[in-house]
């Protein structure tokens, strides 16, 4: 197999759709195809031709691995089965704008001490309030260095990956956590707005990101399992779970008649969801209203709550069974 400059590594599971069109933005780039491999590393039993049919215009290969792998573990696949000197990791669900490969490599070789770059969330056409939340959350810090990136869109040379021991097969959630955070260890990581992504498979309404977030919640514990954790992440865990605990204090304490216990669980459970939303409010640029702002954290808490506190009994059924 002759050797390739960049290999885009893509796991995929569920919608062809997005895939079609995430591979789609990888042709479009301003940048030599001949130099590129994208491997497609599926869940899906079947794909249609139209996927195949990229062949065409780009070196391209489609691996499919069992359902009950993590996508880590096809992330991982998929790194075995490429050549690039770079790998760029993406999500099965993104259009990266047409200038991305070359404001990575630019940006990822700017600096020696650099070891992964990656591109901005900006808004798709016509986004909702849930999905202007979310990019405005992504994009918090930019243009500098930080202390994690999502997984998304991820570009760093194939020796950085053999270093940290590639993504931790063992995290169904929170494997981008984990990643950058073992990178971070050996070199910086830069969040450019040189080059952007929209998020193709961005919740849409509340009560999917309701479902998504007790999902992505479940592996909030085990993430931290061998590395250390910044001051600014503990509140991640604690915040959820502790405003779910007063929420439920309030409900059991109104419905025994215990009015003071629950006033007091109630305005105890207030000023950090104000706070909170006063904040996001404030980077969105007054581009979502303050009731979905505050609506997204009555959905988002709640459900991250759920989610780490049903991770922590999944993790604890497992250790007694072994």
């Amino acid at each position: 197999m002759k050797e390739k400059l960049i290999s885009f590594i893509i796991p995929h599971k569920g919608r062809e759709q997005l895939l079609l069109k995430t591979i789609e933005s990888v042709i479009q780039q301003s940048f030599d195809l001949s130099l590129i491999e994208i491997i497609i590393v599926t869940q899906n039993e079947q794909l249609s031709d139209r996927l195949h049919s990229f062949a065409e215009d780009i070196s391209l290969s489609v691996h499919t691995r069992p359902a009950s792998e993590t996508i880590s573990t096809l992330r991982n696949f998929g790194v075995e089965r490429s050549t690039g000197e770079y790998l760029a990791f993406l999500d099965a669900d993104i259009a990266l704008s047409s200038n991305w490969i070359e404001c990575m490599l630019e940006t990822l070789n700017g600096s020696s001490s650099r070891v992964i770059a990656s591109a901005v969330q900006v808004d798709g056409q016509d986004a909702p309030p849930l999905e202007k939340i979310r990019t405005a959350l992504s994009n918090v810090v930019t243009d500098q260095n930080v202390s994690f990136l999502p997984g998304r869109n991820l570009f760093l040379l194939r020796d950085t990956f053999e270093k940290v021991n590639g993504f931790p097969d063992h995290l169904v959630t929170c494997e981008d956590y984990y990643f950058t955070d073992r990178a971070n260890q050996l070199g910086d990581l830069y969040y450019t707005s040189a080059a952007s992504y929209v998020h193709l498979g961005e919740d849409k309404d509340f009560g999917e990101m309701f479902k998504k977030e007790i999902w992505r919640g479940q592996s909030n514990l085990l993430s931290v399992k061998g590395r250390s954790i910044p001051l600014n992440e503990i509140p991640s865990f604690i915040v959820p779970v502790g405003l779910m605990f007063l929420l439920v204090l309030t409900f059991i304490s109104l419905v025994a008649g215990y009015t003071l216990l629950a006033t007091t669980s109630f305005l105890l459970f207030l000023p950090p969801i104000a706070i909170y939303s006063i904040r996001l409010y404030q980077l969105t640029k007054n581009r979502v209203s303050l009731y979905n702002v505050l609506k997204f954290y009555l959905y988002y808490f709640p459900a991250r709550a759920i989610g780490t506190i049903g991770g922590l009994f999944k993790t604890l059924n497992t250790k007694c069974h072994h």
